[in-house]
């Protein structure tokens, strides 16, 4: 191998694992490339027993893990409200303390950048 390319080589790894870096430190995917990923916001209270109802959203418009954190972050924001969202059923499951508000959910979703498809709610469940 001649120097150049060796040079060349040299330079396009050095490259890659800069670019790595800060993509580990800054977060990445189709959403906040530039950005870090969002801190988890947690619900205060994590007593299932708490939580009478229970309501499942379907989410468009995720297509990554920082798109379902952004999503669930903003419902647990929400007083009274226990959310879990997965990106692989593009799903919200939300446990709440009081009978559901369709509309400050959808609010709090559409607020986060997405939107809410599909909205149902299962009966109370006795704990």
């Amino acid at each position: 191998m001649t120097p150049a390319i060796v040079i060349v080589l040299a330079a396009v790894i050095v490259w890659a694992v800069i670019q790595a870096a800060h993509k580990a430190r800054k977060g990445g995917g189709c959403c906040g490339e530039h950005e870090a990923a969002p801190g988890r916001v947690k619900a205060a209270d994590r007593n299932k027993a708490h939580y009478p109802y229970e309501a499942v959203m379907d989410i468009g418009g995720m297509t990554c893990e920082n798109c379902a954190r952004r999503v669930e972050n903003a419902l647990n924001q929400l007083d009274g409200v226990w959310a879990t969202v997965s990106i692989s059923t593009h799903q919200a499951k939300v446990l709440l303390k009081r009978a559901p508000d369709e509309n400050q959910l959808r609010q709090a979703v559409h607020e986060a950048g997405y939107v809410v498809t599909c909205f149902s709610v299962r009966q109370p469940h006795q704990s």
